[in-house]
C-alpha cells in the first residue's frame, strides 16, 4: 500500500512561542506559518500571545501589530485593508479568506494563519501568484472590438445588458477560490482555475465585447475548462459572495449552445 508524506525538508517543525505582555486582559494566540528560504531551515509555526486591546478587531490587524511591535520578520502582504484589492488573501483557520475582513473575535481558539494553499511559497504567508497572474493575461482581459467607437459618446448597454454583469465584475483577482479546488490543485498547469474562468465570463457576456468566439474557441480544451467537477469550494470559500461554479457552467452552456 502506497504512503503518501512529505518530503524531510517539507515537514512543518514547532518554531518559537512568544507571551502576551504582563497585564494583558485580552489574551489571543496566533500560530503563523513562517518558512525563509534563505535560511535553509523547514518551515515551522510560530505561536504568538497577543493582547486584542492593543491592536484593531480584524486579524490584519492582529499581523500588522506583531510585524510591527513583536517580530519585524514577519512577511505577508496586504493594501486596503478594506476587502477590495485582495492583497491579504491566506488560510485563516482552515478557510482561504481576507485577513482584513474578518474579525479575530469570530474564530474560535487559537488563530492559525497559512499562505494559500497548493502554491509555491516566496517568504512566509507570501505565495508566488506569477502563473495565477499568466493565467489571467492569457484570457485576454479587456474590451475586444472590431468596430470603430461612437464618435461622441460610449459604448453603452441597456440595463439588462449591464445586470449580466453582476456577481462577475466584483472578482479582485484573491485567488481564494482557486486554490481551494481541488481540480486546480492537481492541474493548475493546464486548468484555468474558478478565478480565470469567472473572469473570462465577464467579458464573453459583456454586450460590448465583440471577440465571444475567439473567446470561447481559446477555452475549447479538455484541460482549461473542463476540469471543473463543480466541487464548489469556490463559492463556499469566495470572500465577496461570488460563485465562479456558476459562472464555469454559464460557459459549459455557451459551448453546448453553439455547436447545436
Amino acid at each position: 500500500m502506497a504512503q503518501l508524506v512529505l518530503p524531510k525538508e517539507s515537514k512543518v517543525t514547532k518554531g518559537k512561542s512568544i507571551d502576551a505582555a504582563a497585564g494583558a486582559k485580552r489574551r489571543r494566540r496566533f500560530v503563523i506559518y513562517r518558512w525563509d528560504p534563505d535560511s535553509g531551515e523547514n518551515p515551522r509555526t510560530d505561536t504568538y500571545d497577543i493582547d486584542l486591546d492593543k491592536c484593531g478587531p480584524m486579524v490584519l490587524d492582529a499581523i500588522i501589530y506583531i510585524k510591527n511591535e513583536i517580530d519585524a520578520t514577519l512577511t505577508f502582504r496586504r493594501s486596503c485593508r478594506e476587502g477590495i484589492c485582495g492583497s491579504c488573501a491566506m488560510n485563516i483557520d482552515g478557510t482561504n479568506t481576507l485577513a482584513c475582513t474578518i474579525a479575530t473575535e469570530s474564530i474560535k481558539g487559537d488563530v492559525t494563519i497559512y499562505p494559500l494553499p497548493h502554491m509555491e511559497v516566496c517568504k512566509d504567508l507570501v505565495p508566488d501568484l506569477s502563473h495565477f497572474y499568466a493565467q489571467y493575461a492569457s484570457i485576454k482581459p479587456w474590451m475586444q472590438t472590431q468596430t470603430p467607437p461612437p464618435p461622441d459618446k460610449e459604448r453603452l448597454q441597456s440595463k439588462d445588458e449591464r445586470v449580466k454583469l453582476d456577481g462577475l465584475y466584483e472578482c479582485i483577482l484573491c485567488a481564494c477560490c482557486s486554490t481551494s479546488c481541488p481540480s486546480y490543485w492537481w492541474n493548475s498547469d493546464r486548468y484555468l482555475g474558478p478565478a480565470i474562468l469567472l473572469q473570462a465570463y465577464r467579458w464573453i457576456i459583456d454586450s460590448r465585447d465583440e471577440a465571444t468566439g475567439e473567446r470561447l474557441d481559446d477555452l475549447e480544451d479538455p484541460f482549461r475548462l473542463y476540469r471543473c467537477h463543480t466541487i464548489m469550494n469556490c463559492a463556499r470559500t469566495c470572500p465577496k459572495g461570488l460563485n465562479p461554479g456558476q459562472a464555469i457552467a454559464e460557459i459549459k452552456k455557451l459551448m453546448v449552445s453553439r455547436s447545436i
